[in-house]
């Protein structure tokens, strides 16, 4: 599913040192992974690499079977299609309500109100916000707000999901809801990475994990 290889990213000069540093990987199809590590420890990086935001500066990423560094500027909007990305900050659209939030990425794949109602409404549904489906974003707490940008992510049936700090802004409660349904996405088949700089939550619902240090893979397991 992933697979880094000697994986080093360095962002421009002026933007800091290496990000990251001989990066070695693999995530099976189907798995849930935590990403820990302290702030500034280059998860985000990572994930931005996973998510193809950023292309590697050394090594080979291979994501859903595509080695990265292979991959021509045409294909990248296809593979990014089956890529969920669920952001600490959120990242909706205020002047949106919360049903075209979540309805965005079917609209960029060209599907019409007829064809693609059917999943808004049930991924909505899913999350626990149906009844404010007309609401605008600014409207939610937090948590709801949340729990739509996870909806947003999955609406188009992702295979693989990465959440950046998904629960660094919520409460201890949210926290457990967001959690729980991203482990919900990992039973029905999909491919999760959840990166966190909590330890409370990787003790509370175990599973494998990356742990990232200054830009190096400290542990895997």
């Amino acid at each position: 599913m992933v697979r880094f290889s000697g994986v080093g990213l360095r962002y421009p000069e002026g933007e800091g040192a290496a990000a990251l540093s001989g990066i070695d990987f693999a995530l099976a199809p189907g798995s849930f992974t935590w990403l820990l590590g302290p702030s500034g420890a280059g998860k985000s990086s990572l994930l931005r690499l996973m998510s193809l935001s950023l292309r590697a500066t050394e090594g080979e990423v291979e994501v859903l079977d595509t080695r990265i560094s292979r991959l021509k500027r045409r294909a990248f909007p296809a593979l990014r299609r089956r890529i969920g990305v669920v952001f600490q900050d959120y990242r909706l659209l205020p002047h949106l309500s919360v049903y075209e939030n979540a309805a965005l990425p079917l609209r960029i794949q060209g599907l019409t109100e007829g064809r693609l109602a059917a999943d808004v409404r049930e991924i909505l549904r899913w999350v626990g916000l149906l009844d404010r489906a007309d609401s605008p974003p600014a409207a939610l707490s937090g948590g709801e707000q949340q729990r739509l940008a996870l909806a947003r992510a999955v609406v188009a049936r992702p295979a693989l999901l990465v959440a950046d700090e998904p629960t660094g802004n919520l409460d201890s409660l949210q926290a457990r809801r967001v959690i729980a349904l991203l482990r919900e996405m990992h039973r029905m088949g999909t491919t999760v990475i959840v990166a966190t700089h909590s330890e409370a939550l990787p003790a509370e619902y175990p599973a494998p994990s990356l742990r990232l240090a200054a830009g190096r893979l400290v542990s895997h397991g």
